[in-house]
Order: structure tokens, then sequence, then C-alpha cells
């Protein structure tokens, strides 16, 4: 999309009253544009298919199916699930889709290390050690990743809880929100309401947040006092969460490894009652 826009840009004073109609229509509604036909997309700025197509080499395309590949490559992902769907079907060969799904998960996770310092971890870390309660929450497609790691969490250093922000359970703890409390929460497209009411509550309070999502230009975003993008974009119709479950199992591992005086003893402690329970299978 940001390539788009600056072709856009760089090409306003080459374009006719016309054609600058459609670019404004583009930026303003790049979801519509990337899943629209040429004719809808005529239709819905008033002008010709044949004014698209001259309006696409204009500014810098072979046709208006490779400025749309573009569009689609950027905001496939953010669409309703079904939406997502049908474009992926038309991008993926069934022949191929291990090879596929492999390599969009290898770019995922790639371009979330290359999104994430080590000194920003290293913060987060201390951060999460630091802290007096650790308030993990999420909805639908970031649950699994909520969920672990304030499950990994706690059992490392016993002051995690979950909530599931869809449901209002949250509003009677967030009232003892302290500045001295850390949320961790997982927030992906399409950015459910109740993560951003949730963080609200969280930022009035004082209390630090960390915030994992699909990228810096995130809505929520602007909550968060550290964030670390990981991207979702999958092959299917889904949000992947493969690139922040290893962010995620990094953290429950350098928490173990940095924090042994505290983690050892409370793993020994855990063990011991298992052991009494005989809980695990012989």
């Amino acid at each position: 999309m940001a390539d788009l826009v600056q072709k856009l840009q760089s090409n306003a004073f080459n374009l006719t009253d016309a054609q600058r109609r459609i670019a404004e229509y583009v930026i303003q509604n790049p979801m519509d544009v990337a899943f629209l036909t040429v004719d809808k997309l005529a239709t819905m700025v008033g002008t010709s298919t044949a004014t698209i197509m001259r309006f696409s080499a204009a500014v810098g395309y072979s046709g208006f199916s490779e400025l749309q590949k573009e569009l689609q490559a950027s905001m496939k992902h953010k669409a309703a699930p079904q939406t997502r769907l049908e474009a992926n079907l038309k991008s993926t060969t069934k022949s191929e889709l291990m090879h596929q799904h492999v390599e969009q998960q290898y770019n995922n996770i790639q371009s979330s290390l290359d999104s994430i310092s080590a000194e920003t971890l290293q913060e987060i870390i201390k951060l999460i050690a630091e802290s007096d309660q650790i308030l993990c929450t999420s909805v639908r497609s970031g649950r699994p990743v909520g969920e672990y790691l304030s499950l990994g969490i706690n059992r490392i250093l016993g002051n995690s809880r979950y909530f599931n922000a869809d449901t209002t359970d949250w509003v009677e703890d967030a009232v003892t929100f302290h500045a001295s409390d850390l949320v961790i929460a997982v927030s992906y497209p399409r950015y459910a309401k109740r993560i951003s009411q949730l963080l609200q509550v969280a930022k009035a309070a004082e209390t630090k947040i960390i915030l994992i999502t699909d990228s810096y230009t995130s809505p929520v975003s602007k909550y968060a006092d550290y964030i670390l993008p990981c991207p979702s974009p999958s092959i299917g119709s889904h949000n992947s969460i493969v690139s922040a479950i290893l962010i995620a199992d990094y953290i429950l591992s350098a928490l173990a490894i940095n924090y042994p005086e505290r983690t050892k003893p409370r793993l020994d402690k855990i063990n011991s009652i298992l052991t009494e329970m005989s809980y695990h299978t012989k």
C-alpha cells in the first residue's frame, strides 16, 4: 500500500481530473479497490473502465490487475475471512499448498524478527519480571497466544491471569489496575473494539501495556508502551499466529533463563505437588 501511495503522489501532476478522482478513491478505499472488478470500480467512481486502465498505466502499472494485485497483497489479511479466502483461492496452487504455506510463515517470522530489536525484547523481559500483576488479554484468533503467554508466565512467576476481552468480566478487575501492573494484549485484524476498550481503561490507570499485533500501524497501537509486530497473513482465511507464538515462546524462555532464582524454586514446588498427585503417567 505504501508503494502504491508513493506512485500516486509522484505521478499526481501527470493525472487528468478523472484520474485524480480515481487516485483519491483508491487511497480512501483500498480494501474495496483491492477486490472490486474494474467494471464495479468504474461505476463506484463514476468513470469508464478505459479511464481506469489509462490511470493504471499513468501511475506505473501494466494494467489494473497489476495495481489490484499489489493492493491485495497488502490488504487481504485485514479483510473479512471470506474475502481473504476468495483472494487466496486465486493466488494459491493446490499442488504447492505446503510450500506456499511454509514460505508465508517464513516471511511472517522474518518480518517480525526484522521489526523487533534485541533491546526492545530485553526491556520487555525486564518489565514483565518487575510487574506486580500481569494481565494477558485477547479475543478470537489472538486467544491462543494470550492464553499461552498467561499460562507460561504464571507457571514461571505466579502472578499472571488471562482475560477474554470479549466478555465484560474484566471490568470488575480493571478498577484495580495499577501503575505497577502490566497488560499484555494480542490484537489482530479486524481489531476487536473490546480490546481497545480494555486498553483505554488500563492506559487511564497508567498501567504499562505490551501489544502483540500485526504491525505498527495497528489502530490499537496508540495505547501501547511496547509493540511487538507479528504479521498474521495466511494462505487461507484466518489470522496466522505462528510469528506471535515464536515471540511469545522466546519471552517465556528468556524469563526462565534470566531469572532462575525466581523460576527454579517455583517450578520445583509445582513439580513436587504434581508428583504427590501422581499426575503424570509412567
